[in-house]
């Protein structure tokens, strides 16, 4: 064997006990621990590993119990051996899912097992903190919203209209009478800070409005329930069902990822734990609904009095942040470290792999 072979296999070794040796599960990491109510998948994935995005390496989903992938509070999940390797997994179901307590070579389903809903498994991230983005915000393109029907006037000629009113618009929205649709008003342009490119245009949701009747294109409905007055030229979406952050895990992305904080969507320009940020990559770059990424804090400008001239010092890592959705050029993601202080231009890139 040649020593350039021999070099190249010592090398993929190395990588792969590198590799491995980055799984390994904290020194303190519990032997047992019970799910409780309000917990997510990030932090019991800490408790573990400290590491979020390396959940899908050391979870088992062992397919002797009802969906292995979700986690319910009351369950009990512990450590197991896997082909020599440490791994976690479900090792009693708590009420929430209605399975008896499994034990190593005997697990069985208990005959009363039930389907449970998503809703009641642990999200991958705090619900709290994007239920409502998820409710009142989406993206949209320049040609989307310039299609979409368009508010043209308020019963009896009003210009701002509320919950319980008749409006006007035009449009086609097919011939369902009785269905709801969104209404929504034009918010803030997405633009890419590096290319200029408009990545997206936000629709900010205002209410919600049932079809009366659809006249040849104009269209009378009533307004269901608004958070503010709606106003001539607000559009009319169809609603859409918003992603369920049970329905993911935090993972890295399978290659490197990297872009820039574009926006917060509290309107201003420092970012702190927990908030909804706007990304400047989306689906086309590789993105996905569950995807970690690490934050990103360019150094400092300082001034080399020896040299006699300006130097950037090195970037350093200031956070972390889930991808909870995802469009086509673009995303959003909450934040979920912060140990510096954020806003928005800093970078962020993948963990590696």
């Amino acid at each position: 064997m040649s020593k350039t072979i021999k070099r190249l296999l010592v090398t993929g070794l190395m990588c792969l006990s590198a590799s491995v040796s980055a799984l390994e599960l904290k020194a303190d990491a519990p032997d047992r621990y019970t799910v409780k109510k309000g917990d997510t998948l990030w932090h019991i994935a800490e408790r573990f590993t400290g590491n979020a995005w390396e959940w899908p390496e050391i979870w088992y989903q062992n397919d002797q119990i009802s969906n292995p992938h979700l986690i319910y509070p009351g369950d009990m999940i512990g450590l197991i051996e896997v082909d020599g390797q440490q791994r976690l997994t479900v090792m009693e179901r708590g009420q929430a899912s209605r399975t008896v307590k499994l034990r190593p070579g005997d697990v069985k389903l208990s005959p009363t097992a039930r389907v449970e809903p998503i809703e009641a498994a642990i999200a991958a991230i705090p619900m709290d903190a994007v239920q409502g983005f998820l409710r009142d915000h989406r993206v949209v393109t320049a040609e989307e919203l310039a299609a979409a029907p368009h508010i043209i006037s308020g019963y009896e000629g009003r210009i701002l209209m509320g919950s319980g009113t008749k409006v006007y618009a035009r449009g086609n929205v097919g011939e369902n009478i009785d269905a709801s649709y969104g209404v929504y008003r034009k918010g803030e342009v997405y633009k890419d800070p590096e290319t200029n490119e408009v990545l997206g245009l936000e629709a900010t949701d205002i209410g919600v409005a049932n079809v009366l009747s659809n006249d040849d294109g104009t269209l009378t409905l009533m307004l269901k329930n608004t958070n503010q007055q709606v106003a001539i030229g607000d559009r009319l979406f169809e609603l859409e069902e918003s992603p369920l952050a049970a329905s993911f895990v935090p993972k890295a992305p399978g290659q490197l990822i990297a872009g820039q904080i574009i926006a917060v969507t509290n309107g201003v320009n420092n970012v702190g734990q927990f908030d909804v940020v706007a990304l400047n990559r989306g689906i086309r770059d590789g993105l996905e609904a569950g995807h970690v990424m690490l934050i990103k804090k360019a150094g400092a400008v300082i001034y080399d009095r020896v040299a006699k001239e300006k130097v950037r010092l090195p970037t350093e890592e200031a956070g972390s942040m889930l991808v909870f959705r995802v469009f086509d050029k673009m995303s959003y993601a909450l934040i979920m470290k912060a140990s510096r202080p954020l806003k928005v231009g800093d970078y962020f890139e993948s963990p590696e792999i």
